[in-house]
């Protein structure tokens, strides 16, 4: 019975991976919403892409885009950013919540804001000083991770 068991708890696990298996595949710039068409140029005109591509998922679809520097940025099915990663910049100010970037302004002068995320609860906020700082969704301060 034992065996049984674990023959079947392994071919589970198996079609647990195949149904959550990579589904990304590469496209154009112009294959992706309209909303994170626009986002692009008006943020990241200047920008080389060198890769954009779609994951999709059981219900939806993401999308992300990889600059020739390794910055990316994900969005998500609508086009509405999700998550903006400057390893060789800095995020551009008009996307960060401007009570955010008054806070990092205000307190950290001399550090750039390199990443920021945003989900339905909060947003994460990564420093060039590497402070990591979390807002609720009234860019009110949660926490700070040093």
């Amino acid at each position: 019975m034992r065996k049984i068991t674990s023959v079947l708890m392994c071919m589970l696990a198996l079609c647990c991976t195949a149904l959550h298996a990579d589904n990304e595949k590469p496209i154009q710039v112009s294959q992706l919403p309209a909303a994170a068409q626009q986002f692009v140029k008006k943020h990241f005109a200047d920008r080389k892409v060198a890769l954009a591509k779609v994951e999709d998922e059981v219900i939806t679809k993401s999308y992300e885009i990889v600059f020739s520097d390794g910055d990316h940025i994900d969005f998500d099915g609508k086009g509405n950013w999700e998550e903006v990663d400057c390893k060789s910049s800095s995020v551009p100010d008009a996307i960060i919540p401007s009570q955010i970037l008054k806070h990092v302004r205000a307190n950290y002068p001399d550090a750039t804001v390199k990443k920021i995320e945003k989900d339905h609860w909060e947003y994460e906020v990564k420093l060039s000083n590497h402070m990591e700082l979390s807002f609720d969704k009234k860019f009110k301060l949660k926490d700070i991770d040093m």
